[in-house]
């Protein structure tokens, strides 16, 4: 398999950035869900499972507080106008934020009619400690686009279930494929560029594939990854 598109998503659940080529660090990519947005009046961090307009919105990086470009094209990172935006008080925080990261996850796939919620990772505002970085394959999208999943690594082919517990070297990063990754309401979600909402994305992921879709890796090694890199498999 070789990798087709890489991308980063600088504000969790905000679109991201496609990149030809990304550093590896212990983090996972450089810059990914290095910040994200959370309301200051519940305290939950806000993600596109509960807040599904945050999708229409994109990320990018600027190496050091990100640019939030709105559906109208205003670029801001102001979080008065954030919050004007979302409808709520929020606040743009860093990946160094030490006070709670709790998000909710509907508890019902179907009617989404209880919200449960949970605790994300430390560091990057990933919702797993065990993946830093999700690779997925063209094989397993099948006819779904790839942006539903917004995985790091796409890669063509398929097999990236059989590489679970495997270590694997992308460009000079070496990764520890860890487990599948979770799916949750999130997939089913509209996105700009014709992504329409579709809740028989997450119904056939449970009944199909247990659930998962992709796999989570945890760096090994850093280095550099670039698109066309072949996956080479320990």
């Amino acid at each position: 398999m070789r990798v087709i598109e890489l991308w980063r998503y600088p504000v969790k659940s905000l679109q991201g950035e496609r990149c030809t080529a990304v550093d590896v660090g212990p983090e996972g990519f450089a810059g990914d869900r290095a910040w994200a947005l959370f309301d200051t009046g519940t305290g939950f961090g806000l993600t596109a499972r509960r807040v599904p307009d945050l999708l229409f919105a994109a990320a990018r990086s600027t190496g050091g507080r990100p640019e939030v470009v709105l559906p109208d094209g205003t670029v801001t990172d102001d979080d008065a106008v954030l919050s004007a935006w979302t409808g709520r008080s929020v606040e743009l925080r860093p990946a160094s934020y030490t006070g709670p990261r709790t998000y909710e996850n509907p508890a019902d796939v179907d009617t989404e009619s209880r919200w449960n919620p949970f605790s994300g990772a430390d560091g990057a505002f990933h919702d797993n400690a065990t993946a830093r970085v999700t690779l997925l394959s063209t094989g397993t999208t099948g006819s779904w686009s790839p942006r539903r999943f917004r995985a790091n690594v796409l890669l063509d082919g398929a097999g990236e279930d059989e590489l679970v517990g495997r270590q694997v070297r992308l460009g000079t990063a070496v990764l520890e494929i860890g487990e599948p990754v979770p799916r949750c309401v999130m997939t089913t979600r509209p996105q700009p560029g014709g992504v329409g909402r579709d809740t028989g994305v997450l119904k056939t992921i449970h009944r199909e594939h247990d659930g998962t879709l992709s796999v989570g890796a945890m760096p090994v090694a850093g280095g550099r990854i670039a698109v066309g890199d072949e996956l080479q498999a320990g």
